[in-house]
């Protein structure tokens, strides 16, 4: 399960393609074929699956200020709908494997913190607003400028860190790893440092089979893994009737009992598609929305960036900068995703790490997103079904695409002091605090800082400097807020 290498760095010519679909998705040229990139579409969604289930737990359950909530199946349906039309476009435009749903951090960040101060449509609003900030900078070069700005071993310790960071997940889903609730220690294993649930168990089990499998490098061992899982996660909750943990069982399961559902096909309800306001500029004011669009451009615009980065190193796809193909229209397709997630009340659209489990199955063409989004498409009509798969044998897939991910820390030389702490700022600070942005952030301050107070100022962009200026007004946000009065 190694990366293909990249054909952007060989002298060699590609191998002829085969027809004219081989020639537009260049899957030949890439040393693939069709049978693996439908075997990488179909890992990638079954481990991004669990979204149309669990951005309407976050949206819904946000109250806006006029008491408003979304409906849990109408943003599901959504969902479904933006990821799937989405990971399509994507794949048809760039050609790429990078498969697109709602992002997490911002979903969580509208629910929390913005439609306390606004209603629902308007917090949709200002993401089309974000996305259209990203779109123009993308079109303009900006976006393209500021990703070659960034040193090469920044752009391979942003895919570690996203590999420790989709690892992490895969251990929180999972039920691995817990909060204490207490200052020291945040974290634990399991219940009170035991595996002692059920659903981590059978995680414990099917990360060790689909390891097993990737390493005597069966074809297909990451789906291969997933379905055993899944079919043994059935089997116990047939047996022992776990339930679900939300409903007050601490051995159930976190986020979908693996059951076979009474319905199979339900009609979509998308009546919130279009549901939108841009009424918040009068509402709260020009310069609190601005403010709350600052946090969404650059949450949106680094989270994108560093994943993608991640995704085509992973792929083989990156050359020797850390540039991959047609990276001006991924870059303008990303910022699209954020208009349309606004448009059908789904919250920002974005490229999803989890699309590393499919390149970890082969994926290397824009036609694993097509099959990716197809399913998508189809998981509209059946929602019920697509909860069968439990975070917990999903969780496992992720642990081991992190763990291939983290094999590109070998072509940083880590002898330099001063390109050692930046790349262990932007490995480490994704995963502890749960954000990809926040991780380049880090790396990039210290980058600038210590590379230019160690006699290195010259080899500095001066468009680093300016990212690395506007990182450190994104970390001190709050306290300017509050300054603001905003």
């Amino acid at each position: 399960m190694t990366s293909t290498p990249s054909t952007t760095s060989t002298d060699a010519p590609p191998p002829a393609p085969r027809n004219g679909f081989d020639r537009f998705f260049e899957i030949t040229a890439r040393g693939s074929n069709p049978t693996t990139e439908v075997r990488g579409g179909i890992v990638t969604f079954v481990t991004m699956a669990y979204i149309v289930i669990l951005n309407p737990i976050i949206l819904s359950g946000g109250v806006d200020i006029d008491g408003n909530t979304l409906p849990f199946t109408q943003v599901a349906a959504a969902t479904a709908l933006t990821a799937g039309v989405m990971t399509v476009l994507f794949g048809l435009v760039t050609r790429l494997p990078f498969a697109f749903a709602a992002g997490l951090g911002i979903n969580s960040f509208l629910a929390v913190a913005v439609v306390g101060q606004v209603t629902w449509p308007e917090a949709m609003g200002l993401v089309v607003v974000n996305g259209v900030i990203i779109v123009v900078l993308a079109a303009t070069g900006i976006r393209r400028m500021i990703f070659d700005a960034v040193p090469i071993q920044l752009k391979i310790a942003i895919t570690v860190g996203i590999g420790l960071f989709i690892a992490f997940i895969g251990f929180v889903d999972a039920g691995f790893v817990t909060a204490t609730g207490f200052a020291s220690p945040p974290v634990q294993l399991g219940v009170d440092g035991s595996i002692a649930t059920i659903p981590s168990l059978i995680f414990v089990v099917t990360l060790l089979l689909t390891g097993v499998l990737v390493a005597r490098r069966v074809k297909g061992g990451i789906l291969i893994g997933l379905v055993g899982g899944a079919v043994i996660a059935v089997i116990v909750e047939a047996l022992l009737d776990l339930g679900a943990a939300a409903d007050g069982n601490p051995g159930g399961w976190g986020l979908s009992v693996p059951e076979i559902p009474t319905t199979l096909v339900s009609l979509p309800d998308l009546s919130l598609v279009g549901q939108i306001s841009f009424g918040s500029f009068e509402r709260i004011g020009v310069v609190a929305a601005l403010g709350l669009v600052f946090t969404l451009v650059f949450t949106n615009f680094f989270d994108a960036m560093g994943t993608m980065t991640g995704l085509s190193e992973e792929a083989g796809l990156a050359d020797r900068k850390g540039d991959f193909p047609r990276i001006r229209s991924a870059l303008i397709v990303e910022g699209v995703g954020a208009i349309a997630g606004g448009l059908t009340s789904s919250s920002s659209n974005t490229v999803f790490v989890e699309s590393g489990s499919g390149i970890g199955e082969g994926a290397r063409t824009g036609f694993a997103n097509v099959v990716t989004g197809a399913l998508f498409l189809l998981a509209m009509f059946f929602t019920p079904l697509v909860s069968i798969v439990p975070t917990e044998v999903a969780g496992a897939a992720l642990v081991i695409v992190g763990a291939l991910m983290m094999s590109q820390i070998k072509n940083i030389d880590l002898s330099d002091f001063s390109v050692l702490l930046p790349v262990f700022l932007t490995v480490t600070v994704m995963p502890l605090t749960y954000s990809i942005a926040n991780g380049i952030g880090a790396g990039f301050i210290a980058w600038v800082i210590v590379r230019a107070l160690s006699g290195k100022a010259r080899e500095i962009s001066p468009l680093l400097w300016i990212v690395a200026g506007g990182f450190v007004l994104f970390f001190a946000r709050g306290p300017i807020d509050a300054a603001l009065g905003i």
